[in-house]
């Protein structure tokens, strides 16, 4: 009975190695091979299963995932009624591979084993170099050679396949490690007498990306403007255009527009680049005054920020005359609400993730919004402040939900405080970025919340 030849397939090593084979032998004439599967099973030291196909599209019918390895015969007739190339007719070294060909294309991650004729050195070498694991001689097949090929070839495409995704893998790490770049910018605060943290969680179904993003700029005029936002959906479309919009934000900041005016701007290019018309995205933007007293607000289906003051307990701004997300609707307005500051103060813009996780595991109950300016005050209660209370928030946050949070979290934080600020000897020092998971303050300086 002919004999076949082991495939990789998605099972432990050890598994392929010592549990039941099952080989595939394609040539149409099975009596051409002549080792039995008793004597096959005997030298594998495992009960081995062969099934014989006699073409192409026989072949295909019996290629199920339980098999574990094809032996083909390289001088098998192709015929496009065979399931073969029907795209014309084919000569020299391709004819003699074009079974082999066709069932690489069929098989992609099974183990293959070309059969040619003994004195035919120069074909076996090509169907090798062309994808197949190993070649045997016709005139040198027997168990025992047969077996160890059979074993060779599982191993040996099992190795292909993992560096191929190995391969996969680096490329997507560095991907994302370019969105994230782009996600997660330097702030520029040069100048500013401002403190400035962020922390960033991506949520648990994503290793290192997602959909929210966040900027800080100091304007010629001395304004500082920040902005936080979150484009709904996950994946790397999404992180794509969250990119796509900090980047407009920052040149269209820059370039002095702001307010109404700046998230129109947005929306136009988020209606350009968005792949589908149910993507929106959520936006809260800040610009504070160069005397750092005031500040103007605009929310376009954004949580509001929180507050707090030197002494006082944090809270919300006013959110009531926020406008739409960006994308829903295509003549919307974002009114500019001016929003007092005070001379020592602390400003937390968030991403819903921060809010939409649960309280209890198992429970339905969200934090919401309420819950974290409790959780906040709880916190400045116990006298943290700065980047601590910023790391303490995310903690319980993921704390109450009974582990990670299934959203991405962003958390930027913006204080001024007048007397560190002369303690320190003038205006804060140069920013730096944040990293995903745990990002940076900007210096030394801690804002009062």
């Amino acid at each position: 009975m002919p004999v076949p030849v082991p495939r990789q397939r998605a099972v432990p090593a050890a598994e392929a190695s010592h549990g039941d084979l099952t080989l595939l032998v394609i040539e149409d004439d099975p009596a051409g091979t002549t080792i039995t599967v008793p004597e096959l099973s005997a030298a594998a030291g495992t009960r081995v299963r062969v099934r014989t196909a006699r073409n192409l599209t026989e072949a295909a019918r019996l290629l199920t995932d339980d098999v574990d390895c094809i032996l083909l015969d390289l001088a098998l007739p192709v015929a496009s009624s065979d399931g073969g190339p029907d795209d014309g007719p084919v000569s020299g070294r391709a004819a003699e591979l074009a079974a082999l060909t066709h069932v690489l294309r069929i098989a992609p991650l099974h183990a293959v084993l070309a059969l040619t004729a003994e004195d035919d050195t120069e074909l076996a070498a090509e169907a090798v170099r062309v994808g197949a694991q190993d070649y045997l001689f016709r005139g040198e097949l027997d168990a025992r050679v047969l077996s160890r090929a059979i074993r060779y070839a599982v191993e040996r495409k099992r190795a292909d396949m993992a560096q191929h995704q190995l391969t996969e893998s680096r490329l997507r790490a560095q991907e994302n490690a370019r969105l994230e770049r782009g996600l997660l910018p330097t702030p520029l605060l040069d100048g500013s007498g401002l403190s400035f943290a962020a922390r960033y969680r991506p949520g648990r179904s994503r290793a290192l990306l997602g959909g929210d993003f966040y900027d800080v700029v100091r304007t010629p005029d001395g304004t500082v403007h920040a902005m936080i936002g979150d484009v709904c959906g996950h994946g790397p479309d999404e992180a794509a255009l969250g990119v796509e919009l900090r980047i407009a934000w920052r040149a269209l900041t820059l370039a002095g527009l702001c307010g109404d005016e700046l998230l129109s701007t947005l929306q136009q290019v988020l209606e350009h680049e968005r792949q589908s018309e149910e993507i929106f995205a959520t936006l809260c933007t800040v610009d504070i005054a160069p005397d750092e007293r005031r500040a103007g607000l605009c929310l376009a289906g954004h949580p509001a920020p929180l507050l707090a003051r030197h002494g006082r307990p944090a809270r919300l701004l006013p959110y009531e005359d926020g406008g739409p997300a960006l994308g829903l609707l295509p003549r919307a307005r974002w009114p500019r609400r001016q929003v007092e500051l005070g001379g020592a103060w602390s400003l937390m813009m968030y991403t819903d993730g921060l809010i939409e996780g649960r309280v209890g595991t198992g429970g339905s109950e969200r934090l919401g919004q309420d819950g974290m300016v409790a959780m906040v005050n709880g916190r400045l209660e116990q006298g943290l402040a700065g980047e601590e209370l910023l790391e303490a928030a995310v903690a319980e946050v993921r704390e109450l939900n009974g582990g990670e949070l299934t959203d991405d979290v962003a958390v930027l934080l913006l204080g001024r405080d007048p007397e560190r600020t002369r303690r320190g000897g003038g205006s804060a020092p140069r920013s730096r970025p944040a990293s995903p998971v745990v990002a940076r303050p900007l210096g030394a300086q801690r804002p009062p919340l």
